[in-house]
């Protein structure tokens, strides 16, 4: 019996741009970059960030303007798709419909040199991976979406890349599935040891699938990090914004001593890590479940008023005014709701503030 294993390896940038023909203004601006063999990275950000021309230039399909672009110990600037060991997974399944599963996942096998016999063994080991064992005969219109996404999945992994690509692959699927399928992809590349490349602008698949996420904005990396990292310490107010919800509430600085600030935020004062920043006006990112909502004149706290608030199920998502403007909060006390106009406060909780370095 075939066993399919990875031949995992790096993937690294060295100051790549792409400009497109006929363009003036980089899709891709001086990106450097390195994601360790055996990891699944994640180029997360809004449309027209450069995510997808990124992972088009890894598999081959746009060449670089300027830098390079290496994948394990080879130099792969210039070398078109068909020369990369890669394989890329489409957000449309591109699956042929005239050819039966076993036929669309031995596609690929059949101009690679492997016999009858050998890619019969692969494709079968492939689709046994995906849970799709008994499934050889149908076509992709007797499919259902997720079994569809996982016949693309099958028919990379047959190929057995260094590098497999994966640009948006859940956007078709409806939510609950797409939680299903983006475990089955996480498991696969964790019993696999693949190297994966994972584009999407959806920052809770992100935060869910990935070791590192690289979030790009405006063909620029603007952080890159481990998922709690990017989550817990974002760097500009872009990141907390893309990186789940974010409260960007303006303070000062006004006191630091080593690494830690003394930082006032209306009648607030907390000690937070000051992140190499001096006295001075400055911007803290706060996660709306990290706030908690106190009575009026609490110590320490930021008077409020409620604006508006909405049973959610398992919370209750609040909006209040405050004198930093209006904040956003999220209570697992479902049992209580206040009413619109409540006077209240609002607590930090004591690691529930950043600041921002931009």
């Amino acid at each position: 019996m075939v066993t399919l294993t990875g031949k995992a390896a790096s993937v690294a940038f060295d100051r790549v741009t792409k400009v497109y023909p006929g363009g003036t203004t980089p899709a891709v601006n001086d990106v450097s970059f390195t994601i360790e063999a055996g990891t699944l990275v994640t180029l997360l950000g809004p449309s027209g960030c450069g995510k997808t021309t990124t992972l088009r230039m890894i598999a081959g399909l746009e060449m670089p303007t300027s830098g390079r672009i290496r994948i394990g110990d080879g130099d792969v600037t210039t070398l078109p798709a068909t020369d990369r060991d890669v394989s890329m997974v489409f957000q449309s399944y591109a699956l042929f419909p005239h050819m039966t599963v076993m036929e669309n996942v031995s596609y690929g096998l059949r101009f690679s040199g492997h016999d009858r016999r050998e890619t019969a063994a692969r494709a079968a080991a492939g689709l046994a991976l995906v849970g799709l064992t008994g499934f050889e005969t149908r076509f992709p219109s007797e499919l259902s979406g997720g079994q569809q996404q996982r016949v693309a999945v099958a028919r990379a992994l047959v190929l057995e890349p260094q590098v497999l690509l994966f640009d948006e692959p859940l956007s078709n699927l409806d939510a609950k599935l797409r939680r299903r399928v983006r475990d089955e992809i996480r498991e696969l590349q964790q019993k696999l040891g693949l190297t994966v490349v994972y584009v999407t602008h959806d920052q809770e698949e992100a935060l869910a699938v990935s070791d590192r996420i690289i979030v790009m904005d405006r063909a620029v990396i603007a952080q890159e990090g481990t998922p709690r990292e990017l989550y817990d310490a974002p760097a500009t107010a872009f990141v907390a914004d893309f990186i789940g919800e974010s409260n960007v509430l303006p303070c000062e600085i006004a006191a630091v001593a080593g690494t830690t600030a003394e930082v006032r935020a209306g009648p607030v004062t907390l000690s937070l890590p000051a992140r190499g920043l001096a006295p001075g006006p400055a911007r803290l990112s706060v996660r709306p479940n990290r706030l908690a909502l106190v009575d009026e004149g609490a110590p320490n706290s930021l008077p409020a008023a409620v604006a508006k608030t909405t049973y959610a199920g398992s919370r209750n998502e609040i909006a209040v005014e405050t004198e930093l403007g209006p904040v956003f909060l999220v209570s697992p006390d479902t049992a209580t709701l206040p009413a619109p106009g409540a006077r209240v406060a609002i607590a930090f909780a004591p690691a529930g503030a950043v600041l921002l370095l931009g």
